[in-house]
């Protein structure tokens, strides 16, 4: 059924595939209706990154566990009914794909019957998704030209099932069972008892698509001793067909460099991104910690009037820029107000927020330490100079500029303050028991905010066991002034250079 693009007059249910773990395998389409929802139920096992697609306002709800709830699916459709009546854009996010073993065709004739009106966004399940980061295509011109998806719950074995196990032991070259852990000697013997040959291979494949992904390998014959040593539990899906064997030859998830490593990122969820989408893709598992938020200040409209009447503006941050110009425009002016004002820039990435508005800065110094940069720049002597920025910045580069003669405006454009965090509990277990491998910081207020969230530990011992990255000299500096052993500086300030140096440790 059909919905407008803009919102409907009544409710609507949109019951959207979100795919397996890894979160950027949902749909444009997927996070397009979380883009718009006013409800989202969510399933247990989902990735939660995805629910930061959602406005403020969406009310998060979590399905209820289908382990201790065998009323489960009448209560989902009731919430689902309830909230579609009431007007609102109601987002059902599923993992994997509905209409794959997801009893979404079951929330959809609910909502039918009631009158509601839906949509039903496919997402990628986790047969064709788990095997592919395994390593292992489901069907391959010289190994398998049919596969079937099957369940593995203790319904599918029992003698009244309407699965046909004695036809699909031969029928179908490559064969994918979900939901089949718990059940793996009953599914194996019967494979073999309707004449699947015992050394056909049989592959797990557990959280596929995550850095927690584990493969165990083995024949029809063997896989339940080797899953037994192994202690794989649930969830995985389970392969079975010659398409195995194509594993070690075309694995490629969990070979890259931090496959399975745990990284901690303090820096502010609103900037982590592009530091965590490096991170992730080199096979890590981030864990967004963020120890500060960046909150603007109101700037006197004086300073924004007079921009054009500075020699020099001097930026030294990509919020500095984004901030800056966001003052302008409030003031109803553009890149323009700049005027003949020359622009310098502190490291590439300020460098790109410049240019996205406009602008090519006239100089970029070597270095980001403040003293560097007023030793780097051109005679300043009586010249006045702007310098919007963080309030905690240190005062190296106006006193650097000042020494050269200069007349500097050093305004607080911006601070950081510390954010609570809900999750500071589990954190502080998993540093202690080993169980994070780095831990990053991106500047010195995320080491004393960080710090200040554990006031019962010691530096030394919440991180005895953890590798800490640092983003370079002056949050080094900081770091070891705290008590803080850094055991990874990235060459230059940039989270590239970071995640390089990371690499290379």
């Amino acid at each position: 059924m059909n919905a407008s693009p803009n919102k409907p007059s009544g409710g609507i249910v949109y019951i959207v595939g979100a795919g397996p773990g890894d979160r950027k395998l949902i749909t444009l389409k997927g996070i397009e209706c979380l883009q718009r929802a006013d409800v989202v139920i969510y399933d247990l096992l989902l990735n939660d990154a995805l629910l930061e697609h959602c406005p403020a306002h969406t009310d998060k709800i979590q399905a209820p566990d289908p382990r201790i709830r065998t009323t489960r699916q009448t209560e989902l459709n009731q919430l689902l009914i309830e909230h579609a009546k009431a007007g609102k854009i109601v987002v059902r996010l599923k993992g994997g794909d509905p209409y794959i073993f997801g009893r979404g065709g079951e929330e959809a004739v609910a909502l039918t019957e009631a009158g509601i009106p839906f949509e039903i966004v496919p997402g990628i399940t986790s047969a064709i998704a788990a095997s592919a980061y395994a390593g292992i295509p489901v069907t391959h011109r010289d190994y398998a030209s049919s596969v079937a998806f099957v369940t593995g719950h203790s319904a599918a074995l029992r003698p009244d099932s309407n699965i046909n196990w004695e036809s699909l032991a031969t029928a179908v070259d490559t064969l994918v069972v979900y939901m089949g852990v718990a059940h793996l000697r009953q599914i194996a013997e019967r494979l073999m008892t309707h004449g699947r040959h015992p050394q056909t291979p049989v592959s797990l494949v557990r959280v596929g698509t995550t850095p927690q992904q584990q493969v165990v390998q083995g024949t029809l014959e063997d896989i339940v001793q080797k899953v037994e040593a192994s202690q794989l539990k649930s969830p995985a899906v389970i392969v079975v067909g010659e398409v195995n064997r194509l594993r070690q030859q075309l694995r490629w998830f969990d070979t890259k460099s931090l496959f399975g490593k745990r990284i901690l990122v303090t820096r502010a969820r609103a900037q982590a991104s592009e530091f965590a989408d490096l991170l992730e893709a080199n096979g890590a598992q981030v864990i967004q910690f963020p120890t500060i938020k960046i909150q603007p200040i109101d700037v006197d409209s004086a300073y924004i009037h007079a921009t054009n009447e500075y020699d020099w503006i001097v930026f030294t941050s990509v919020n500095a820029v984004e901030i800056f110009y966001e003052r302008l425009r409030e003031n109803g002016k553009d890149v323009r107000a700049f005027g003949m004002s020359k622009i310098c820039a502190v490291g590439p990435k300020t460098v790109e927020a410049l240019n996205r508005i406009g602008i090519h800065p006239d100089f970029v110094p070597s270095h980001s330490r403040g003293s560097a940069i007023a030793a780097e720049m051109e005679d300043v002597h009586g010249k006045k100079v702007l310098l919007p920025r963080a309030k905690i910045a240190t005062a190296d580069l106006p006193n650097g500029l000042r020494e050269k003669g200069a007349l500097v405006d050093d305004i607080p454009l911006y601070d950081t303050v510390k954010v609570a965090s809900e999750n500071r509990g589990e954190i502080e277990a998993d540093l202690l028991n080993g169980r994070i491998d780095f831990v990053t910081f991106t500047s010195s207020s995320t080491v004393t905010n960080f710090l200040e969230m554990f006031p019962t530990q010691s530096p030394a011992m919440l991180l005895a066991d953890v590798k800490v990255a640092v983003i370079g000299p002056t949050t080094q500096k900081t770091a070891a002034e705290c008590g803080v052993k850094v055991d990874v500086v990235a060459k230059e300030a940039s989270v590239e250079d970071l995640v390089e140096a990371i690499l290379e440790a």
